[in-house]
């Protein structure tokens, strides 16, 4: 057993719990309850601790280390490796290959046991196989394998109108505009024919030149004017120049337009130098087997990974593909794909950039990687392993976890999903509730034993015989689904994989997309969906990505071919997972802008006045009514050399943020600090006459986060947590209707019961005459909704379809769908 006697980290109350070693033990609770504080926060972080000690202390410097757990004792505890959720946008050079490190074994793969050419002097080092470093690079695309330019398609989006008319409509309007056209006229260019008319020559001068020409030009009105020198730009040239070194935004976005992102022409989007691209292994080059899936990859280094007798490598000859060298790294490259291919992910290639992942895919992969390493007697420790996942991908995830056991190792699970729960050996229940209200282990023993335990909110979703509704999980509601009237249509739809497909999407209602991970949900509804509505609400310009990394993605296929019903929409809102700040200095109450409200409750009171105090003050961002010794932060943090940082609170206004004098102004005998340091329940009371403030706050308390202090740090937020911030942010504005809601899998990290809380707050925006499309793996959440597209039927190429689609009874029934038999059970 592992004995954890007195664990106080964040909300836990002095915890003692035993949990068994060799056992998939399951940490259950609602979200909030602590059941991360526990698994995470006290057993890892004490596994680590213990194992840095062992580490010399000059090299323990270069390691970034935790904390030390709020516990008096544990013991029993072996070494622990922790794979937690990773809430960051990963970088566009980021692919399947990197991620899992499967991109290191190919480039030693070719750079020791490739086929060189005739011509080559030597062996290539391994960096000259890698499109991320100095050596490998192509230098035209410096590795990213596409570029970004303009074409005369994109400059000139209506051939049949001239110059004069507007053809290049790349170029600037009014006198930037017709001071261009006026350029043209003097160099001897007819502005009034049909752009198609001119000769190729000059339309390709007028498009692309680089030359400046300056010429004098004398305007043509009705009054006197003056003779002015101009300059001419070529439509390129303007673009990029606004691309550059413009300090507008919508200047920039306005060209952007005009921009075409294509596979580089010089490398063929493979990011690598003409040398290493002619190294071959198998007869192909590393780019087409980065290329290919990950079950055909696995069977181009079979035979080699099979080779009985091998040779001894050598730089003399020029394929090393028989060699000892060659059969030792497909050995290895096989082992660590079979892996993959077990998770369900064979049909991935490695030069999938992971931005373009399903958060399922990204899970299963993070999994692999941990997993191969094949070691015994260690604890692992898993943040919610199924999220993401399609019921069907569950299995041989749940295979894994007990592959792992059966090796002498003890899987720790931070789980919401039931099914995962249920075939757990060992559950620790934490809670009852949230925050101050959890924090206790109400239960931890055999699966059976929580049905006892009347207390527990995860009981009646575990065993729903108990529940006394009797319904499933507690969240699928027998309903009928409300009818469709009107659809938005999509004609011709290929980004990914999907490949010319229609699409319908119902207005009006709650609409769920499922599909095993892979099938193309995530490139539907949050990339091709959300682009179109965006452009269609934005008057004709590309939406802002959410992320300066995701603008970075390549992106792969044109917009749909047609669109229809996009005049019943006038707003878009996506409501994802990304944190709501970077930095502690971003809380529940900045992000909702209900502390605008209390910082100018504050500013209005007697003694604030009397003081000259303005709103201002009561900022802990800026100066003045700060504690300028922490800076408004309210803690220092402690820097150790050969020991984990610390943070304590600021000694001056401990913990408070402000100064002495601005504590000193209160309302109704609390401190503006006072209120930073309420949960959402009890501000909810101290603020019901504040309007702006208690709207916020009664919709924070709709979406189930009563039990969150107003002043809770961004950084200390779950996905969960920051994804219901923002539905709640949304849900405190006026109803207007005609607003599409897009959320891609919301239940990720809920507990069944914060779901329900969800479930609620979705049907109430789809009331007051919004659509909401939701991508979803939970199947009670799938079976609440008015109308289901599935898609698939399999990952990857073998997806992209869209299956079947219709109400939920209507996709239950349908044999072709592996969602289904699980649909159907969760409406049984």
């Amino acid at each position: 057993m592992v004995r954890v006697r007195g664990a106080s980290e964040n909300n836990l109350r002095h915890v003692d719990v035993d949990v068994p070693r060799d056992a998939i033990v399951a940490f259950t609770g609602v979200s909030g309850s602590g059941k991360s504080s526990l698994a995470f926060g006290t057993i890892y972080a004490e596994a680590q601790r213990r194992y840095l000690e062992s580490v010399a202390p000059y090299a323990r410097r270069l390691i970034q280390q935790g904390h030390n757990p709020a516990v008096e004792e544990i013991t029993g505890l072996p070494p622990a490796v922790a794979l937690q959720q990773r809430r960051g946008t990963p970088s566009s050079r980021s692919t399947v290959g990197t991620l899992t490190t499967l991109s290191n074994s190919m480039r030693m793969l070719f750079s020791r046991a490739g086929t060189y050419p005739g011509t080559a002097a030597g062996s290539l080092d391994s960096d000259a196989f890698s499109p991320n470093t100095a050596a490998g690079a192509c230098r035209e695309c410096s590795g990213l394998g596409t570029v970004h330019d303009v074409t005369e398609s994109s400059l000139v989006p209506d051939p049949g109108l001239s110059v004069r008319d507007g053809a290049i409509a790349a170029w600037p309007g009014a006198w930037q505009g017709k001071n261009l056209r006026d350029i043209l006229t003097h160099l001897g260019h007819d502005v009034d024919v049909p752009w198609q008319e001119l000769p190729r020559a000059d339309r390709d001068w007028i498009l692309f030149t680089e030359d400046q020409p300056v010429v004098e030009i004398t305007p043509q009105r009705d009054r006197v004017a003056k003779p002015y020198k101009g300059r001419f730009w070529s439509a390129r040239s303007y673009v990029l120049h606004t691309l550059a070194d413009s300090a507008s935004q919508q200047m920039r976005e306005r060209v952007l337009r005009y921009v075409v992102t294509g596979p580089c022409p010089v490398c063929a989007g493979s990011g690598l130098r003409p040398e290493a691209l002619a190294v071959t292994f198998a007869g192909r080059s590393i780019a087409e087997l980065n290329g290919a899936s990950l079950g055909e990859l696995a069977e181009v280094v079979r035979p080699t990974a099979a080779l009985a007798h091998a040779g001894t490598a050598s730089r003399a000859v020029s394929s090393g593909e028989r060699s000892e060298a060659a059969v030792t790294i497909a050995k290895d490259l096989l082992g660590r794909l079979q892996v993959l291919l077990d998770l369900g992910l064979g049909y991935l290639s490695l030069d999938r950039s992971t931005p373009t992942l399903s958060p399922g895919e990204m899970q299963r992969l993070r999994i692999a990687t941990q997993l191969r390493s094949g070691l015994f007697g260690v604890v692992y420790v898993l943040d919610e392993p199924s999220a993401g996942l399609h019921p069907a991908d569950a299995e041989p995830l749940l295979a894994v976890l007990e592959e792992l056991k059966a090796s002498g190792n003890s899987v720790f699970v931070v789980e919401h999903d039931m099914a995962v729960v249920r075939r757990s050996d060992w559950v620790v229940d934490v809670g009852p509730q949230a925050g101050d209200r959890g924090g206790a282990v109400l239960y931890s023993g055999p699966v059976p034993g929580l049905a006892e335990v009347t207390e527990s909110a995860t009981r009646p979703f575990l065993f729903p015989e108990s529940s006394p509704d009797g319904v499933r999980d507690g969240t699928a509601t027998a309903r009928t689904p409300r009818p469709v009237e009107r659809r938005l249509r999509l004609r011709g739809v290929t980004r990914h994989n999907l490949v010319d497909l229609d699409a319908e999407i119902p207005l009006g209602v709650l609409t769920a997309v499922t599909g095993v991970s892979g099938s193309g949900k995530s490139t539907l509804v949050s990339q091709v969906l959300a682009e179109t509505v965006g452009r269609h609400v934005h008057g004709g310009a590309e939406p802002g990505p959410a992320d300066a990394e995701e603008a970075a993605a390549p992106v792969t296929g044109a917009r749909p071919d047609a669109v229809e019903g996009l005049e019943h929409l006038d707003r878009l809102i996506r409501v994802d997972q990304r944190p709501i700040g970077r930095t502690p200095r971003s809380n529940l109450a900045t992000y909702t802008g209900l502390f605008d409200a209390v910082r100018k409750l504050y500013a209005a009171t007697d003694e604030a006045r009397a003081r000259g105090y303005g709103a201002g003050r009561f900022s802990f961002n800026v100066t003045g009514g700060r504690c300028e010794t922490c800076q408004g932060e309210g803690f220092l943090a402690v820097e150790l050399l050969f020991l984990p940082g610390t943070y304590g609170p600021c000694p001056d206004c401990h913990g408070a943020r402000y100064n002495p004098e601005t504590l000193e102004v209160t309302h109704r005998g609390r401190s503006i600090a006072d209120v930073l340091g309420m949960r959402v329940e009890t501000a909810a009371e101290f603020l019901a006459d504040v309007p702006a403030a208690a709207r916020s706050l009664r919709t924070l308390l709709d979406v189930g986060l009563g039990y969150l202090r107003l002043g809770q740090p961004a950084t200390e937020l779950s996905g969960g947590e920051a994804q219901r911030i923002k539905l709640a942010t949304e849900l405190q504005r006026a109803r207007r209707g005609h607003t599409l809601y897009l959320l891609d899998e919301p239940t990720t990290g809920l507990h069944p019961q914060d779901v329900q809380l969800l479930l609620r707050q979705l049907n109430r925006l789809v009331d007051a005459g919004n659509t909401v499309v939701v991508v979803e793996h939970a199947m009670d959440v799938v079976a609440s909704s008015d109308w289901v597209i599935d898609m698939g039927p399999s990952g990857g190429e073998a997806g992209g379809r869209i299956v079947c689609a219709g109400t939920p009874a209507d996709v239950a029934g349908c044999s072709r769908s592996r969602t289904a038999p699980y649909l159907a059970d969760a409406l049984a």
